[in-house]
């Protein structure tokens, strides 16, 4: 009789894997976190010394430049500099997630991916949006704080589609959206720790717990 019930038990965890797997996206690949991490912290790198020249182009919480600089230089420099790290870290995201669902003999493109998909991109458009019409209005001290955020909030709606890191790591970028938000001359730094460092931690942690 007991050997019956643990049969029926490891049916039943057997079971809940199998519903488990087909309704997440399990090709996430740990290492495209840690190529966007690293193309944020080069993007902040280009930001700082190239476009700010190591901190020797002042500029207050608006990003308006002082001295002999263009303002509306420095904001299309952090602009395109800002786009290239989100097209860069993209491109890497779905690299390796690629090769990963290749390696298991599974598709990319299911109904678990598109989920993830569609959850995670309506806060980040509206987020974008939002970014849009700060800009629009000349009131650019809180983006920083708003695509740190609003990532956050996109990562916590499409975690349940995948793995339990992502949620958490939405959480932290959240949290760190807020402290970008209160301490607004240091949005730079919030943005190199949400978008770049925690990209590689998360990335390392989940590379080495469900890839090797």
């Amino acid at each position: 009789m007991k050997t019956k019930n643990v049969d029926l038990k490891e049916d039943l965890l057997a079971i809940r894997n199998m519903m488990e797997r087909s309704s997440k996206f399990l090709s996430l690949s740990g290492l495209s976190g840690v190529i966007a991490g690293i193309f944020a912290l080069a993007g902040t790198a280009v930001a700082y010394f190239l476009i700010l020249d190591s901190g020797r182009v002042p500029y207050d919480e608006y990003l308006q430049a002082a001295g002999n600089t263009s303002t509306n230089t420095v904001r299309f420099l952090l602009g395109i500099d800002a786009l290239a790290v989100l097209i860069a870290a993209s491109l890497g995201a779905f690299y390796f997630s690629f090769q990963k669902s290749r390696k298991a003999g599974q598709p990319l493109w299911t109904n678990s991916f598109r989920s993830l998909l569609g959850h995670l991109l309506i806060p980040l458009v509206s987020g974008g949006l939002f970014v849009g019409v700060l800009v629009a209005r000349n009131d650019l001290q809180l983006v920083a704080s708003v695509t740190l955020i609003f990532y956050g909030l996109s990562l916590v709606n499409a975690g349940k589609f995948t793995f339990g890191e992502i949620h958490y790591l939405g959480l932290t970028e959240i949290f760190l959206g807020i402290l970008a938000g209160i301490f607004v001359r240091h949005g730079l730094l919030f943005w190199a720790l949400g978008f770049g460092v925690m990209h590689i931690v998360y990335g390392i942690v989940m590379y080495y717990r469900h890839e090797r």
